[in-house]
């Protein structure tokens, strides 16, 4: 009878319809070392500086000058009308040098910070990755940006001036120190890490966001999410932190100026709209540069992850 009555039951279950199995994303905890985090932020540092340079140099050359910004294509054709196409990359091999190491600094200090403060399901919640990008801009501002930005300035501006005083990054190093000391090296130390502080922490924040929203909605984590993904980032990233980037600039200038002086001088020239002056041009790069920048990182360790494994 019991036999019996067990046959029925299974016959039941078997009849019953059975939903179908929601997808669910198991997560582990996953620690990048540093020194694969260096090495891949390098690597796709020195990438993405060498691509989008043209419009860094564009951005740079519009906010020294006085007159309203133009379009990024109408400033650099004028360059290359006037000086030819190699002017447009004027300085580029101190920020290519300056942007793989600075890239390396970033994500080894937000790696490092970030191992520390996501879950043990190897996520991070918004506010510890905008915590951990501004601590990691904070680093970034003090080893690597402020004296490679600093040369990049003086380089472009040097340029601007028609006289041309300097032939490259090391020239204009050693001229800042032997004129002015090792101090004016780190001029626009205040205005570069707030500013860096403030866009590591949208930037980087905001990928991590989109990152995890991406994988909550089950969209494929590929290239193509990677680049939209840090594209995205780098557009918030602009508007967000454009003040920052255009008293740094003016604070870093042949002449330098503190960072009250750049402040009070934007206003004079250009008023409040005179602090996102270079969005523009910093948007075309950002957009390209966080696509970029993002998508050879994450090849980079997931290439160099697997060739370690057994």
């Amino acid at each position: 009878m019991a036999s019996i009555q067990a046959a029925r039951l299974g016959s039941n279950l078997a009849d019953t319809p059975r939903a179908s199995p929601v997808p669910v994303i198991y997560t582990t905890k996953q620690n990048i070392s540093p020194s694969l985090s260096l090495f891949s932020g390098a690597v796709a540092g020195a990438v993405e500086a060498t691509i989008t340079y043209p419009f860094e140099f564009a951005k740079t050359r519009a906010q020294l000058q006085a007159e309203k910004s133009k379009s990024p294509l109408t400033v650099l054709a004028k360059i290359v009308r006037e000086d030819g196409f190699r002017a447009m990359y004027t300085g580029c091999s101190a920020l290519v040098v300056g942007t793989a190491f600075k890239a390396g600094v970033r994500f080894l200090s937000f790696d490092s910070i970030r191992n520390k403060l996501m879950d043990d399901d190897g996520k991070l919640s918004p506010a510890r990755g905008i915590l951990a990008g501004m601590l990691a801009g904070i680093v970034e501002s003090v080893v690597a940006v402020t004296p490679t930005e600093r040369i990049k300035t003086a380089l472009i501006d040097d340029a601007k001036s028609g006289a041309r005083n300097f032939n490259g990054g090391a020239q204009a190093l050693g001229y800042i120190i032997q004129s002015r000391g090792i101090r004016d090296v780190y001029r626009g130390l205040i205005s570069t890490t707030l500013k860096q502080s403030a866009t590591s922490a949208v930037r980087m924040g905001s990928y991590n966001v989109l990152r995890e929203l991406s994988k909550t909605y089950q969209i494929p984590q590929n290239t193509l999410t990677t680049f939209g993904s840090g594209a995205v980032a780098g557009i918030i990233t602009v508007y967000c932190t454009q003040p920052f980037d255009a008293v740094k600039t003016k604070s870093q200038s042949a002449r330098g100026a503190s960072t009250v002086e750049a402040f009070k001088s934007i206003m004079a020239e250009r008023g409040i709209g005179g602090f996102w002056s270079g969005s523009t041009m910093r948007l075309g790069r950002l957009i390209l540069s966080g696509g970029i920048v993002f998508s050879v990182y994450e090849k980079m360790t997931a290439l160099l992850s697997s060739s370690d494994r057994p």
